[in-house]
């Protein structure tokens, strides 16, 4: 005779909240990006045009912008990863280029010119994420991860 099985807690549903997504290293690309990652953001309930959405949309807007522009080998996609985990939403964009990395989070860069067109996307990111870092991609590359803490 089996001894009686012990009733227990039925366990909570797993969510994967995950979207992951290889652009071609293009302007075209870097829109798209942005354009998805707020679609699923919406869909995982982050409505549209709300401050945790247009931060998110500012974040992975610089963050596939420099991908495309400083990161772009030929032939070569870079990779977007956005991941709700509870209340933090991260942002990964991967990309080939190796040796081209930009400075490390809190090290001081020039600023740019008063009226240059470039240069202050890593400065939006690090004003607007509550964390950043750039880490080495196995096996070639780099990834640049922004967090945002989210407020509902």
């Amino acid at each position: 005779m089996a001894a009686p099985s012990t009733p227990t807690a039925p366990a909570a549903p797993v969510t994967v909240r995950m979207f992951t997504q290889r652009f071609s290293s293009t302007p075209r690309g870097a829109r798209l990006a942005r354009r998805l990652a707020l679609h699923q953001l919406d869909a995982w309930g982050v409505p549209y045009g709300s401050p945790s959405s247009d931060t998110a949309a500012v974040l992975v807007a610089e963050l596939a912008a420099n991908a495309v522009t400083h990161g772009r080998v030929p032939g070569r996609d870079f990779e977007l990863a956005v991941k709700l985990l509870g209340p933090t939403l991260r942002i990964e964009v991967s990309d080939t280029r190796g040796e081209r990395r930009p400075p490390a989070p809190g090290v001081s860069r020039p600023a740019p010119r008063p009226l240059a067109e470039t240069g202050r996307g890593l400065l939006l990111v690090e004003a607007l994420a509550d964390r950043w870092a750039v880490l080495d991609r196995v096996p070639v590359g780099k990834t640049v991860v922004a967090e945002l803490d989210l407020t509902h």
